[in-house]
């Protein structure tokens, strides 16, 4: 039976140090009492037995052994005996639009997962909407009982207006001016332009600098290679966390220079297994070592889970339980300077708790526990949360017409016949990254040839944000379409341009006229002429519906693609990130085609003499 709340205040420790006293000396009861439970303590790196905590209000007042007139009748009395007692599991580098979810749908996704807070990067809906879209996320978390704490984003766009075009711009002004809204504004967003910061970009510079003279961190997306030299200006410029490692070096690297090193298993992104082998075979110390899911799409939290199932994975490599839990809740709170606050079970701390059933190494949340008050048991939340009352702006953010026609998506040839070596980029598998290629392809009648049986798509872009209407086309291989098929998108990373892919130019307009028309989203169109849709009205990259409608009509995207052919683990993940330029090696922006590469960010022509 679940209950109607309003409000889900986290009140500072010095304003509950009053009650938290006077509980020691008998004057107050606790408000909720665990008992006979095996904690499991993040901060010494022991397991415990036949230990109770006590909490008044919000906040953890005792830890320890039982002890008699702790309680009255007015206590919530639970009994943990055979349970283990761990902290709320912390995300430590998330984006809540990747799940497709509100952030009210989100924190019901994960509280029953045992996720009680995060630190969350509204990238995604600052590049539509600017910061009144951060400012919607922020207000939106605080009516939830999640620790959520929101980051600025630092790169909107990821790069500049003469490579893509955001629906908004972010500078130094805009970021001391988010940093103002409260102290759950906890820091930067990753910095994705890292050629700007080593290269004294002014915009990149001034926003690091608002950051650190307001007593925040810089959070970092640095893809050179780590035993480049310039990871050290990097680390230099005050960034002191980065969510790209992809093997056990990169983690090394960074733990080595001071900084944070987050090691990363969303649904398409299967970072863990390499990377810890840093601590497991290199035995690099792992206090600044921290799981993060960055992106998990909803299917995957059904499926999957959350933290627990990084948790989870991350003990099957060889890490020791107990270290597996500080890399998912108190390295994570001392990363962010909250660990007065979450991140562990001890006196003063608020009271984010879970129980686990079975073997911990299982990560089998029973219980979860936010703020002091019960919020999930066996899966399913025990409170109701509010829907949030989304602006007209922020649901109508698609400013181009849906009548887009085939001949939108013919690409002319510099020769009438014959074939012309193209650039490719091929998408891999659980991977950001894309490889360049080139192939020759077949011209008629000075039109490129793309069809299934040339194993490539085309991929397209249209500028969806009012601004310069621009467009731009290129070639994608290793999508697997096998007949006639197409996606299209308005989640392409970050500018959030309407993305099309396809081998059929008919489809390719029908599916892109359908996003345009339900104002963002996903629709997929196959052989059959079928088409199947899933709308994202909040900003065209979130869904209004409650959780279980979102995995479903996300489960129906992901069979029609399999059905056209593409099998990819979370295929419409790793596809969304064609626009995204700031990540190696080939994408495509509103502006062109864009190669990253040792000297920057660099625009190509689609064909190589």
């Amino acid at each position: 039976m679940t209950q109607q709340h309003s409000s889900y205040a986290r009140p500072p420790l010095a304003d509950c140090i009053p009650d938290l006293v006077a509980f020691s000396r008998g004057e107050k009861k606790a408000t909720l009492f665990i008992h006979n439970g095996t904690l499991v303590n993040v901060l010494s790196g022991e397991i415990l037995p036949n230990m109770s905590v006590a909490v008044v209000g919000t906040r953890i007042a005792y830890v320890g052994p039982y002890v008699e007139g702790m309680t009255d009748e007015s206590t919530k009395m639970i009994d943990a005996k055979g349970k283990y007692m761990a902290p709320g599991l912390l995300d430590g580098h998330c984006h809540i639009e990747s799940s497709m979810l509100s952030v009210t749908q989100f924190a019901n996704a994960v509280l029953p997962l045992g996720t009680t807070g995060g630190f969350f990067d509204a990238h995604e809906i600052s590049n539509v909407l600017g910061l009144p879209g951060l400012r919607i996320m922020l207000d939106e978390a605080r009516q939830t009982p999640m620790a959520a704490y929101m980051q600025v984003a630092s790169c909107v766009p990821s790069t500049d207006a003469s490579f893509e075009t955001a629906g908004a711009e972010f500078g130094p002004a805009e970021v001391a001016e988010a940093l103002s809204w409260g102290p759950d504004m906890i820091a930067l967003g990753e910095v994705m332009n890292f050629p700007g910061v080593v290269y004294g970009d002014p915009k990149m510079i001034g926003e690091i600098q608002a950051t650190l003279r307001a007593g925040k961190v810089v959070d970092g997306h640095y893809t050179w290679p780590s035993s480049d030299p310039r990871l050290a200006a990097y680390a230099a410029a005050g960034v002191s966390g980065c969510h790209e490692c992809v093997t056990s070096e990169d983690v090394a690297q960074r733990v080595r220079l001071g900084m944070y090193a987050k090691m990363r298993r969303g649904s398409a992104w299967h970072d863990v297994a390499a990377t810890i082998k840093a601590h497991t075979e290199q035995g690099i110390d792992s206090r600044r070592m921290m799981l993060v899911s960055d992106d998990r799409i909803c299917d995957s939290l059904k499926e999957e889970g959350h933290m627990n199932f990084i948790v989870r994975h991350a003990i099957s490599q060889g890490v020791k339980p107990v270290t597996a839990f500080q890399m998912a809740t108190i390295n994570t709170a001392e990363r962010f300077g909250v660990a007065r606050d979450v991140g562990s079970i001890a006196p003063g701390m608020i009271a984010d708790i879970i129980l686990l059933d079975g073997n911990l190494a299982d990560v089998n949340v029973v219980m979860t526990i936010a703020r002091g008050e019960v919020v999930a048991e066996n899966g399913e939340m025990t409170i109701e949360l509010p829907p949030f009352p989304y602006p007209a702006f922020a649901v109508n953010s698609v400013k181009i017409k849906a009548d887009l026609s085939p001949s939108d998506f013919i690409i002319k040839t510099p020769v009438p016949s014959g074939s012309i070596k193209t650039r490719v980029a091929v998408v891999r598998e659980n991977h950001v990254e894309t490889d360049e290629v080139f192939v020759d392809i077949a011209v008629a009648n000075g039109e490129l040839q793309i069809t299934p049986e040339s194993a490539l798509c085309k991929m397209a872009i249209f500028e969806r944000h009012g601004k310069t209407g621009g467009s731009a086309i290129g070639i994608v291989g290793n999508v697997g379409f096998n007949q006639p098929a197409a996606i299209a998108m308005t989640v392409a990373h970050d500018c959030h341009n309407v993305l099309v892919i396809g081998n059929d130019d008919e489809r390719m307009a029908q599916a892109a006229n359908a996003v345009i028309g339900m104002q963002g989203g996903i629709a997929v169109v196959t052989g059959d002429g079928k088409i199947v849709e899933l709308p994202l009205r909040l900003a065209g990259l979130m869904s209004t519906e409650p959780y279980e409608t979102v995995v479903k009509q996300s489960m129906e995207i992901s069979q029609a693609l399999v059905k056209a052919g593409c099998t990819m683990n979370y295929a419409f993940m790793t596809l969304s990130l064609l626009a995204l330029v700031v990540i190696p090696t080939l994408h495509i922006s509103d502006t062109g085609l864009i190669r990253i590469s040792d000297a920057g960010f660099e625009r190509v022509s689609l064909f190589v003499e």
